[in-house]
This record gives C-alpha cells, structure tokens and sequence, in this order.
C-alpha cells in the first residue's frame, strides 16, 4: 500500500518465497493450499503467518468495504462481513476501478494460475458491465450482439499449418463464418474464412462470435496487429490504437549458414509481424543487421522463434558502434590522377577545398569552375568519386560526414580523360585531404530517460555517470524518480540487462539518437587502431 496506494487489495498471501515458494494462503476463505510436483492440496493455515493473515484480511475487508457505503458502514461499526458480501464488493469495486486486487503464483511451478484465471472470471467485469467503447472519433461502441460489428486485432502469429492468424476481440455485433469485414484503419475489404476458438495450442472452429469473445482468424490479406475490423464501410469507424513500449537492447543478427542466410530475409518479416515490440535495422556504416528487443530474454525467445518456426538459424552479439568521421579545419588539395596503358591512358586533374560545416548537415558538394578547366560532363564524376569515398572512411573505415567539398580548378586530357579518371582523381583528393584537415572520430550520443523507483535512483545515478553520461535533469512522481541524461550509445547496448539487475527487474528506460560528439582521444586511438590491423590482416590474405 505505501508504494501503489489504498485501492490494494491482498487476495493472497504466499506462503514462502523465491525458490522457497511452496503455496499460498486464500485470505477470503481463510484456507491455505500447499503445492507438491503442481498438485494443490488444501492444508491448515501454517501457525507462524496466522498473524499475518489476520492484518491482511482486515486489509482486503477494507479495500472491499471501500466499494460500498452499506459495507464501509457496518466494517467501521465493527460488524464481520460474510465471505459471500467481500466478494460481492470485490466484483463491484474492481469493476468501478476502485479496487485493485492482488494474487500470488509461479507460472515455473505451476502454482496460483488456475485459481488466478478462476478469479478473472468472477471478478473482471463483463463487456455488458463495461459498457459502451469510444471510437476514435467519439462514437459510441454498444457492446451489443445485434449492433454493427465492431473488432480490434490485438495479436499477430504464423502458424506452421495455417498460415497466419489474426486475433481479435469482439466489442459490438456478431460475427459468423465466411463473412465479409471491412478494415478500418487500412481501408481494406476482407474475407473470413473459419472463426477459431482458442484454448492454449488447441484451436476449434466457433460457429459465432459475439462481443467480449477472443477468437482467431487465419489469412487475412492486409490485416496488422492494432486494426480495427467492422461490419462494411458505411459503418466504418476505429478504435484508438494500442501504444506499445519501445525496445531498448540491441544485437547484431547474423545466419549461421549460407542456407540460414536464403531464409533469413523472409524469416524477419514474417517475425516483425508477430513482435511489435521488435524493431530491425541495417546499420549504415557497420554493415550489421541490428535487431532491438526489450531485454535478453526477449532475443533468446526470437533467436528460438526464428529457428523453431521460420528455419532459420542466427547468432547475435554486440553491435559495433556506428562511428563517423569528419574535419575540423580546411584543406585544399592539388590532386592528379595519371595512368598510361597500351592505348589510351587515363588522365584526371582536379583542385579541391574542403571544410567542415555544422553537424548534422551531412556532405555538401560545389564547383567553382571558370574557363572550362574541367569540363561539365566530368564534374558530376567528381561527386560521385567523392561520395563512394565517403562511406569508405578514411581514419577508421566509417562514412563521413558534416563536410563540404569545392571543385574550384583542374584539367584534362582530350584523348585519355574520362569520368573513371575523374572518380579516382576526387576519391584520391579526399584521401590526402584528411591528414592535413584535422580529422576526428565521432561516435552516436543518445538521450536516455530512466525511471526507478525512489530507492534506487543513487545506483543508476553512480551507474550513468560512469558510463560517460551527462545528467540533463531529474523529476519524481509517485514514488518513482525520472532522469534524463545523454550517453554514449558505446556504452548503452548492454543497459537493459544492468539496470534491470539493479533495480530487481523495477526500473525501464528509453532512448533516441539525440546528436555525434567527438571521441575521446584514448577510445578513438584504439578504434583506429582495431581497423588498421583488420585492413593489414585483410592485406595479408
């Protein structure tokens, strides 16, 4: 109650904890029940928590009581309530969100769940006790089967045997099979084939479904997770879409054969269909495929799906960082490019400024050219070898960036230029250009939010600022402390895995690229360092 407020209500209380966890105590009932290989046997409330059970009880009467004046009345003038009368309010109270009742269970031991499926059913209020739904754009959504249907995909899976399945839940009107939906929010006619039942893996085919139903449809054309389905367009409205938290871990994915490699392509598509919280990237400058999940277990149940469903095999590992390189100062260049073969040779003369311009601004490409010292149709060549130039690297094999580069004079050769000589003449230029333009590296710094409880902001604090962060500012609300930092994404790819060991699994954050800073002398000696052993090794073989 002192972190989540008075509505708690403890329904029950466990008996053990952790690895200990053995069973838990029905405080309405006032029976405890002891677990062994997952069988659940009814068992005397152990002596040692008979006090603490008495003060929840009290609690959950309260909590109850709250609901109902007649309740609340007779509980403050010192009355006993019937097992029955608790319930009654706990219903009501849940029902009107005043209520928030609290279970126990281990899904790894089987414990608790039935009962807490069992108390969904007694307890969560019915869509006729919900009432009418809000469109997005204000209609009301009558949870009555003889309205227009009314639906919303909330899951996407692909099955092996039928293909993909769409689920939904019914809000309004009846749905029967072989029926034709309209898609709201994709302005797309679709077609039912069979409405499927489901209970765990098995699946039966429903002849209807009607509002509060879950149910499943397989093969939908353009359906995706979040659309809304109605009854035809003329009836058409959409429900609000479901906001989903954005992942934060990232890995590099990478097949572990040439076959996982045919399958790979596919196989993510169809998965990115299923996650909505899974986000693919190829990564400019590393070469990598990145995939962002929202923690360790979430890639481990991917990296599985992928191989178990989709037949393809990867292996993951930390991204390397997206550098970038840039200049710091200006530098002109007098290159010329000279080749004599049999035949024609090759000839390309060119005169290049470059400077640094703000960041942010990516490259920039100018001519200055008078007389016709290099003529029009060999100028966008120039370009061209400096832009393929670009994303080679010079320092450290990362694109470059925040640069402008001015062809202001050359020559050419009547017989052997051509644009190749040009392309070789300007990529040659930039090469030299560097050393003299005082090059730097530059690495992705992100803007991170944090929010943990009260408790724990002095670790996470301690934890940002080792990490090379920069503490932007820091709010509190409910118990719970917010912190906004910049930190280097260097430092970041294994963030998720760290404050949830910190916070005991309490604490989430989020982020996005916010700008390129330099690098540190010490790191970007290194970085560099690391690249010139790869080219000498590339050199080698």
């Amino acid at each position: 109650k002192a972190a989540f407020g008075p509505k708690i209500a403890p329904v029950y209380l466990p008996i053990g904890s952790a690895d200990g966890f053995r069973g838990y105590i029905d405080v309405i009932e006032q029976h405890a029940t002891m677990y062994e290989a997952g069988k659940p046997t009814e068992v005397p409330i152990p002596d040692e928590l008979e006090g603490i059970e008495h003060s929840r009880r009290d609690a959950l009467v309260e909590a109850a009581a709250e609901a109902s004046d007649e309740l609340m009345e007779r509980y403050l003038e010192g009355e006993d309530l019937s097992d029955a009368e608790i319930e009654a309010a706990l219903h009501k109270g849940t029902r009107e969100g005043s209520v928030v009742p609290v279970f126990v269970g281990s899904a790894l031991k089987n414990i608790g769940i039935r009962e807490l499926t069992s108390m969904i059913a007694r307890h969560v209020p019915s869509p006729a006790e919900v009432g009418s739904r809000t469109s997005v754009d204000g209609k009301p959504i009558e949870p009555d089967p003889k309205a227009p249907f009314v639906a919303q995909v909330f899951k996407t899976t692909a099955d092996p045997f039928v293909g993909r399945l769409s689920y939904f839940r019914v809000f309004s009107g009846t749905l029967t099979a072989q029926a034709h939906l309209y898609n709201a929010s994709r302005k797309e006619e679709e077609r039912i084939g069979n409405i499927l039942s489901l209970l765990g893996k098995d699946q039966e085919n429903a002849p209807q479904a009607g509002p509060g139903d879950i149910v499943a449809v397989a093969k939908l054309s353009s359906t995706q997770t979040g659309d809304t389905l109605v009854a035809d367009r003329p009836h058409a409205l959409e429900l609000p879409r479901f906001t989903f938290p954005s992942p934060t871990l990232q890995v590099s994915i990478e097949p572990e054969s040439k076959a996982d490699l045919d399958k790979l392509g596919q196989a993510l598509s169809r998965m990115l269909e299923e996650e909505p919280c899974v986000r693919v990237h190829r990564e400019e400058g590393t070469g990598e495929t990145v995939l962002t999940a929202m923690g360790d277990a979430h890639v481990d149940v991917i990296v599985d799906r992928l191989r178990r469903k989709f037949g393809a095999s990867v292996k993951t590992g930390t991204p390397l960082v997206p550098y970038r390189e840039t200049i710091r100062r200006p530098a002109k260049i007098d290159n010329r490019f000279k080749r004599q073969t049999g035949g024609h040779g090759q000839f390309g003369h060119v005169v290049i400024e470059f400077e640094p311009t703000d960041s942010g601004t990516g490259f920039e490409f100018g001519d200055r050219i008078v007389g016709g010292s290099v003529p029009k149709q060999y100028i966008p060549a120039v370009e061209k070898g400096l832009r393929e130039a670009l994303g080679e690297g010079v320092l450290a094999g990362y694109p470059i960036v925040d640069m402008k580069a001015t062809l202001i004079d050359g020559s050419y050769h009547t017989v052997d230029s051509s644009e190749m000589a040009f392309k070789i003449a300007a990529s040659q230029a930039l090469k030299r250009a560097f050393p003299e333009a005082d090059p730097i590296l530059l690495e992705p710094v992100l803007e991170v939010e944090v929010v943990v409880p009260d408790a724990y902001m002095g670790d996470v604090m301690g934890q940002i600022t080792a990490k090379r962060g920069h503490v932007l500012g820091m709010d509190s609300q409910n118990g719970m402390q917010s912190l906004r930092a910049q930190v280097p994404q260097a430092e970041m790819f294994h963030y998720a895995t760290e404050l949830r060991s910190i916070t005991q699994g309490r604490g989430r954050f989020s982020w996005r690229l916010d700008h390129y800073a330099e690098v540190p002398h010490t790191i970007a000696e290194k970085v560099i360092a690391v690249h010139q052993a790869k080219v000498a090794a590339g050199d080698r073989h």
